[in-house]
């Protein structure tokens, strides 16, 4: 079993799920971050304890050369999409996407199929289809009521 896997056991035992895990670096400091989710949502202390059921796994697999942060966190309102996954969990959302022939397309996130086909609702109310696998990068964002 693989840390990845290893890390996903322990999350879904305390009731959450597995969202992400980025390596990173931040005013050069090294960090390992895990976002977790909840549709009730994620708290201090489950991402404390996480974080504390989770440590021992990285004293054994190391997952970063020389010193790390650990940090346990939501990934928050605005995060981006990577896997189908993503896409599915995020359904009712608003979603800005960037396809690799550089086209943007921004709306509503209405459906996402198994075989990778996503559907939106722009801001002029046109539905609009795009493959999974002509998508460079993804994110959800919120927008303010005025």
């Amino acid at each position: 079993m693989d840390l990845y896997e290893s890390i996903r056991l322990v999350v879904e035992g305390e009731g959450l799920k597995l969202y992400d895990i980025a390596t990173l670096n931040e005013n050069k400091t090294n960090i390992f971050r895990i976002y977790v989710t909840s549709k009730d949502g994620v708290t201090l202390d489950q991402c404390a304890k996480i974080s504390n059921l989770v440590s021992p796994l990285l004293d054994v697999n190391e997952p970063m050369s020389g010193k790390y942060t650990l940090e346990v966190s939501s990934p928050g309102i605005e995060r981006k999409l990577k896997t189908l996954d993503h896409f599915k969990a995020s359904i009712g959302e608003n979603v800005k996407i960037k396809e690799y022939s550089t086209q943007t397309l921004k709306g509503l996130l209405l459906d996402v199929q198994d075989d990778g086909t996503i559907t939106i609702e722009d801001e002029d109310n046109d539905k609009q289809t795009i493959n999974f696998d002509d998508i460079l990068s993804a994110a959800t964002y919120f927008q303010w009521k005025k």
